[in-house]
């Protein structure tokens, strides 16, 4: 089976072939056609099945998977959300989500200003390319869990409710 990543960020690709060690796994950059900061579970689940989407039209007869990272509110506080979307070649969809984390008070503002949370975790962890490494959930973490492992159990999530009903 051919996957296809809606993807090239390292974090997300590894994600992927660590679920799906024995399959060809690919990466194609693709838009998620929602805001380039998802502000919602809603909106970042829909970025996912795009990309998803996308991969899965790209080449015939491939499943595709999108992953997507944003943030939402439970009563007026900012957590990290996630999402993903595996999309198989007869267009059949299947969602999952994963951790959730609260946020700091002033990434929520930087956020709210309309700063991408991978440009404010660079700042603020005073490192480069966060989004690519271990994420906002690593440094929130002490790097106890990964953005690659995060992404990695959605894989997991969607992997296995695929198997369930195509039995």
């Amino acid at each position: 089976m051919k996957i296809i990543v809606g993807s090239k960020n390292p974090t997300k690709v590894q994600a992927v072939k660590d679920v799906f060690p024995n399959n060809e796994v690919k990466s194609l950059s693709v838009p998620s056609d929602v805001s380039s900061q998802p502000f919602s579970d809603e909106e970042t689940r829909i970025g996912a099945i795009n990309r998803a989407t996308q991969c899965a039209q790209s080449a015939p007869g491939s499943v595709g998977i999108g992953l997507e990272g944003g943030v939402m509110y439970v009563e007026n506080q900012l957590f990290l959300c996630n999402w993903g979307a595996l999309v198989t070649s007869t267009n059949e969809i299947y969602t999952a989500s994963g951790a959730r984390i609260l946020l700091p008070k002033e990434i929520n503002d930087e956020l709210t200003s309309g700063v991408e949370l991978g440009d404010i975790m660079d700042r603020y962890a005073k490192r480069n390319g966060v989004r690519h490494k271990e994420g906002a959930i690593g440094i929130f973490t002490n790097d106890l869990v990964s953005r690659q492992e995060m992404f990695k159990h959605v894989v997991l999530l969607l992997r296995g409710q695929r198997e369930h009903w195509e039995k």
